[in-house]
């Protein structure tokens, strides 16, 4: 899967918000100053010829959904960022973040609590 450009990467997060939408309404959920529409436009065909967005046609008109879900993107990307930085290791990852945000205690139980549900499901 392809890495996204920034501005991609924003007319997607609008698209996984919204579920579909006429450029027009992408367009509409940028904050200020917005892109032209022409520039909208433009991205959302290039998304679509990634393969990260199909259309249904209205007349002249298209409306946008995603074809590929945030859930699966993030875990693409995350996948990468992991080897690309981390040497593949998670617990490099995990004591990169805890180090580096200094992470409260609630957030550090908040994790235990997510590992030792993830432990529990995978001994049944």
């Amino acid at each position: 899967m392809k890495e996204l450009t920034k501005a991609e990467e924003q007319v997607m997060q609008i698209l996984w918000e919204i579920k579909t939408g006429f450029v027009k309404d992408i367009r509409d959920k940028f904050r200020e100053p917005r892109p032209a529409i022409t520039t909208v436009s433009t991205i959302v065909r290039i998304l679509e010829q990634k393969g990260f967005v199909k259309h249904k046609a209205f007349g002249k008109s298209h409306e946008y959904y995603p074809a590929v879900e945030k859930k699966t993107y993030t875990r693409v990307m995350m996948k990468g960022i992991l080897m690309k930085y981390f040497s593949n290791s998670l617990r490099q990852m995990v004591s990169f973040f805890s180090q580096e945000k200094g992470l409260t205690v609630s957030e550090l139980e908040e994790l235990k609590r997510i590992i030792d549900e993830e432990i529990r499901k995978q001994e049944e």
